[in-house]
C-alpha cells in the first residue's frame, strides 16, 4: 500500500513539515559560532583543517597500521547521502563547516575512483527512514533530531517516489560509482552502527576482514560502524578527511572523533595516503 505523505497522514511527515525542520535547522546555525553562519569556512584550506587537527607530535600510544591485502580489504561508505553532504541537506547548518574544512564531499569521491581502479569491493552503509519509523515510542537526542527534521526520509522500503534528489538520495557525483552494479549497497542501518543492518553478512560473504571506511558522520554512523566491525574480528582503517563531524554549542563532533579513532582504530590515513596505498595494492 502506497504511503502519501499528507494532511491526513498519521506519521505527520508531510512535505510541509520537512521543510518546516529544514528551515529550523538552518537558521540554528545562527546561533552557533561565528565562523559558521558567517561562511567563511567556504575558504578553509586543507592545511588550516590539517593544524588545527594535527596528530600530537609525540604520541603516547602504540602507533599501528592496517596492510591491505587484495581480495580481503574492502572500502565502506556510511551515509554518502545529500542530508549529509550538500549544502540544499537538512544538516548543512550544522556539519557544513566540517564538510568544507575536510575537502570530505570530493575525498569520498577520490576514495571511490581508487576503488573502482583497483578493483577493490566497495560497499555502502545507508541510512533511512520510513514512515513506520516515526511512530517509535522512545529516541535519543540525535535520532530525536533526525526523525524531527525529516532527516533520510523515504516514503516506504518499497516505493522510491521523490527520491530522486530527496536529501536520502547519494550525492549526485557518487551516482555513477554506487549504482554502478558492482557496489553492494546494503540494508539501511537505522540509528548509527550496522548492528542491525547486513553490512557484516555481505563483508563475510565476500571474505573481507578488512576494511577501509569513510562517510558521514564522523562521530555518529562511522564511528559506530568502526566500533561495531572492530567487534565483529575486522581491521579498519578509517580515513580521517573523507568524513567530517557537526559543530555545535554542545562540542566538536569531528574532534571528538577523531580522538576516539586515535584510540581504537587498526590505523587512520588521510585520503592521499589511502588512495595511494589503494593504487599500489591492485
Amino acid at each position: 500500500m502506497t504511503h502519501d505523505h499528507d494532511k491526513d497522514c498519521a506519521c505527520g511527515i508531510t512535505p510541509e513539515y520537512v521543510d518546516q525542520a529544514r528551515r529550523r535547522v538552518l537558521a540554528g546555525a545562527a546561533t552557533l559560532p561565528v565562523a559558521i553562519a558567517a561562511g567563511s569556512t567556504a575558504q578553509a584550506a586543507p592545511d588550516e583543517a590539517r593544524a588545527l587537527y594535527a596528530d600530537p607530535e609525540s604520541p603516547g600510544l602504540p602507533q599501528i597500521d592496517m596492510e591491505i591485502t587484495p581480495g580481503r580489504t574492502a572500502l565502506v561508505v556510511t551515509d554518502p547521502q545529500i542530508d549529509f553532504l550538500s549544502e540544499e541537506g537538512v544538516t548543512w547548518g550544522v556539519v557544513g563547516e566540517s564538510v568544507t574544512e575536510q575537502g570530505t564531499v570530493d575525498n569520498i569521491e577520490r576514495l571511490f575512483i581508487a576503488a573502482k581502479a583497483a578493483g577493490m569491493p566497495t560497499f555502502i552503509s545507508p541510512h533511512y527512514y520510513y514512515p513506520h519509523d516515526h511512530k517509535w515510542q522512545f529516541e535519543g537526542t540525535l535520532e530525536k533530531t533526525m526523525h524531527s527534521i525529516g532527516m533520510f526520509d523515504r516514503l516506504g522500503p518499497l516505493n522510491l517516489d521523490n527520491f530522486e534528489g530527496s536529501g536520502a538520495d547519494w550525492m549526485p557525483q557518487y551516482k555513477k560509482y554506487i549504482e554502478d552494479g558492482e557496489t553492494i549497497v546494503c540494508s539501511p542501518h537505522k540509528v548509527y552502527s550496522p548492528a542491525q543492518n547486513d553490512l557484516n553478512l555481505q563483508l563475510r560473504k565476500r571474505g573481507i576482514d578488512k576494511v577501509i571506511l569513510a562517510g558521514m558522520s564522523a562521530n555518529l554512523c562511522t564511528q559506530a560502524h568502526l566500533y561495531d566491525l572492530l567487534e565483529l574480528g575486522y581491521e579498519v582503517a578509517v580515513v580521517r578527511d573523507a568524513t567530517a563531524g557537526a559543530k555545535v554549542p554542545e562540542g566538536d563532533g569531528y574532534l571528538a572523533a577523531i580522538i576516539n579513532f586515535r584510540m581504537v582504530a587498526n590505523a587512520v590515513w588521510w585520503t592521499n595516503d589511502a588512495v595511494e596505498r589503494i593504487g599500489q595494492s591492485a
